[in-house]
C-alpha cells in the first residue's frame, strides 16, 4: 500500500500530517488532489465514530485505502467538554479570541485548569473494516492566548511539562509531543511494519 488517502479539507491538520508522513515512503493523497469537496455528515458520539465516518466515506468513493482522524479538546471546567463538538463550539463565537476569553474565564472561575487534546484516526482498508488509533496530550489552560504557531485551541493549551502553549511551539516541536502526532505515528508503524 504505497498510496494513502487523508480524508480531510483541514489544510493545517494536512500539512502537519504531510510533515510527519515525508519520512517514510508513503504517498499521501488529499481531498483536493482528488478533487472531492464533499464530506458526509460527523454525528458519531466520540472522536473514533467520527474519525470512522469519514474514513468509511473517503474509501467507498474512491477504494485508495484511507484514513481520517477527529480531534479536539476536553477542558474540566467545561466538564469535559466540547470534545467531539470542539471545533462547532469554536464556531458558535464571533471570533476564536472570544472563544478563547471564554475558556479562560470559565477555568479561572471554577479552579479547574486540566485538559487534553485527544486524537482518533480510522484507517479503512476494506468495506466496513477500520483500525482505530488513539493518541492524547494532557496538559492546562494558559490564562491568556499566546503565540501564532498552531490553529484551534492550540493558543490556549500547555502541554504538560511545559510552560509554552502550543501556539508558541514551532510545528517540528509540537509534532513531536502532540496528540495527532501520537495517533499518526501508530498509524505509520502499523503501515510499515
Amino acid at each position: 500500500m504505497r498510496q494513502l488517502l487523508f480524508f480531510s479539507n483541514n489544510k493545517n491538520k494536512i500539512i502537519e500530517i504531510k510533515k510527519i508522513f515525508n519520512k517514510f515512503n508513503l504517498e499521501l493523497l488529499s481531498l483536493n488532489d482528488l478533487n472531492i469537496n464533499e464530506e458526509p455528515e460527523e454525528n458519531g458520539q466520540t472522536f473514533e465514530e467520527n474519525a470512522k465516518i469519514k474514513s468509511d466515506y473517503g474509501f467507498n468513493k474512491t477504494r485508495i485505502p484511507c484514513f481520517a482522524d477527529d480531534s479536539g479538546i476536553c477542558i474540566e471546567s467545561l466538564n469535559w467538554k466540547p470534545g467531539v463538538l470542539s471545533k462547532r463550539f469554536l464556531n458558535n463565537f464571533k471570533s476564536n479570541e472570544a472563544c478563547f476569553e471564554n475558556v479562560i474565564k470559565s477555568t479561572k472561575k471554577n479552579c479547574e485548569k486540566n485538559a487534553y487534546f485527544k486524537t482518533s484516526i480510522s484507517l479503512t482498508v476494506k468495506e466496513s473494516q477500520n483500525i482505530i488509533f488513539n493518541g492524547k496530550i494532557d496538559g492546562t489552560i494558559s490564562e491568556q492566548a499566546k503565540g501564532r504557531f498552531g490553529f484551534g485551541y492550540d493558543p490556549i493549551f500547555i502541554p504538560k511539562s511545559y510552560n509554552k502553549t502550543l501556539a508558541e511551539l514551532r510545528t517540528k516541536e509540537k509534532n513531536e509531543i502532540s496528540h495527532r502526532s501520537i495517533a499518526v505515528t501508530k498509524l505509520i508503524n502499523f503501515l510499515i511494519n
